[in-house]
């Protein structure tokens, strides 16, 4: 068995060379990619705006007031554009490439977030946070490569997709009643993982509307299935914008970049029963992987420059208005990375700090 999924996923490897199209969906996969660190950049500087204007810490829950000054933010606004076309980008992608070459692709987000942030930050990545970042980014690939040996496409009944709307509906009570009654306490961690939770079902549910209106199937199960995802989206969009007030845009996109796909794909596993010929040895992988995965994203959230400098445990020099004394004079791999950066990426040129700037 193994090794007819192995010589499968060879074939389909040298298709990329077979299929010209397949050649499409490997840069509109990466161009995703680009546009959602870009994104998450700008929506982030947007929500950290929104914070310093109100003079209200968002970490806690972003305000109804809050929430329609992010409309106002010139930065906010771009972000959120560019996180739509990296969704289109990415099901396109889809359109030509299989899921083991577009999933894989996304995680190079991650990294391109991470230099942003460390240009406009100033926190520059230590060994630890890129040792966690490429636990996250190694778990995923492994993860979603062992699913795309094993994982087959299969017809969804009107009973499984039930289940999963079921279970979509817990889980959004569940984290609505978390964050309600323990919200003074949570961190960022919590509202990246609960954004990756629930944009996994969401995925899901694109996938399924997707397939029932291209075969016609269009009914009431079709409408709940697009109203769920319709509510879906905005409970994982105001978790990630909380998200962004509680911590840096690399850990939020370093959360959903592992949670999202491995939510979907334990969906496919457990309620649509797509791997059911999988051997007991692919499972071992899928937990094995998945671990590394999550384990990345905490060590990320425990070891991140810019979360250890707010907590004060270590001294790092802060932005750009640190003193050239506290600035190491010997070049370390992450400054040349951070300095090549700088030279493709200057200042956003969305201004938006006109609002913030004292009036004359």
């Amino acid at each position: 068995m193994a090794e007819l999924a192995i010589d499968d996923l060879t074939e389909e490897l040298v298709g990329v060379f077979r299929d010209p199209g397949i050649l499409i969906g490997i840069p509109l996969a990466l161009l995703g990619a680009v546009f959602m660190s870009f994104g998450a950049q700008y929506q982030h500087r947007g929500v950290q705006k929104v914070e310093r204007l109100t003079k209200v810490d968002g970490g806690t829950g972003l305000t109804g007031g809050q929430l329609l000054n992010l409309l106002r933010r010139p930065s906010w606004v771009v972000g959120t554009l560019m996180l739509g076309l990296a969704i289109v980008c990415q099901l396109a992608a889809l359109t030509y490439a299989p899921l083991i070459l577009v999933q894989p692709l996304g995680a190079v987000s991650l990294v391109i977030t991470t230099l942003l942030n460390a240009r406009i930050s100033g926190h520059r990545p230590t060994r630890r946070s890129i040792a966690a970042i490429t636990m996250c980014v190694g778990g995923i690939l492994v993860f979603v490569t062992i699913a795309a040996l094993y994982a087959t496409e299969t017809p969804i009944s009107d009973g499984q997709l039930i289940t999963v709307l079921i279970i979509l509906a817990a889980v959004v009570l569940v984290l609505s009643g978390l964050w309600a009654w323990l919200r003074h306490r949570m961190g960022a961690l919590f509202y990246i993982v609960a954004a990756g939770i629930v944009y996994g079902f969401v995925a899901t549910l694109a996938k399924v509307v997707i397939s029932r209106i291209s075969s016609g199937d269009f009914e009431w199960l079709t409408l709940l299935c697009v109203a769920a995802l319709l509510a879906g989206t905005a409970v994982g969009a105001y978790f990630v914008q909380t998200a962004y007030a509680s911590g840096p845009p690399d850990l939020v996109i370093a959360g959903l970049t592992v949670v999202d796909p491995m939510i979907a794909i334990v969906i496919g596993l457990v309620v649509l029963r797509e791997a059911e010929g999988a051997p007991f040895g692919a499972y071992i992988g899928f937990a094995a992987a998945g671990a590394l995965a999550v384990a990345g994203v905490f060590q990320l959230a425990r070891y991140h420059p810019e979360v250890v400098s707010n907590s004060q445990e270590i001294p790092i020099t802060r932005g750009s208005s640190g003193s050239p004394s506290d600035v190491p004079t010997t070049k370390t791999g992450s400054i040349r990375i951070t300095e090549a950066v700088s030279k493709v990426w200057p200042d956003p040129p969305v201004d938006d700090d006109k609002d913030l700037r004292p009036r004359r």
